[in-house]
C-alpha cells in the first residue's frame, strides 16, 4: 500500500464510519477477487464447530439473540 491512512483521510473518519469502510473494502475484495483462500486451520475449526453443533444443537445461541443482547448493553 503506497498511501497512509492519514494521506487517505481515513484517520479523520469516526469509528462507525471506519467500520463501515472496513465492510465496504471487504465486500469489494470478495466481489472482485473471486475465491479468497481459506487457511487450513480455518476449515478445521469450522468442521470442529459443525460437529459440536450436530452433537448438541441446543448449546448455541441464535445470532439474532446475540445481536439483541449486545444492543441492550449500549
Amino acid at each position: 500500500m503506497s498511501q497512509t491512512l492519514e494521506q487517505l483521510g481515513i484517520d479523520r473518519l469516526s469509528v462507525p464510519d471506519r467500520l463501515e469502510l472496513i465492510g465496504q473494502i471487504w465486500d469489494s475484495i470478495d466481489a472482485s477477487e473471486g475465491v479468497v483462500p481459506i487457511p487450513n486451520w480455518h476449515s478445521r475449526e469450522l468442521e470442529r464447530r459443525r460437529a459440536a453443533a450436530e452433537v448438541d444443537p441446543n448449546a448455541s445461541i441464535p445470532w439474532e439473540v446475540v445481536k439483541a443482547r449486545l444492543a441492550d448493553r449500549s
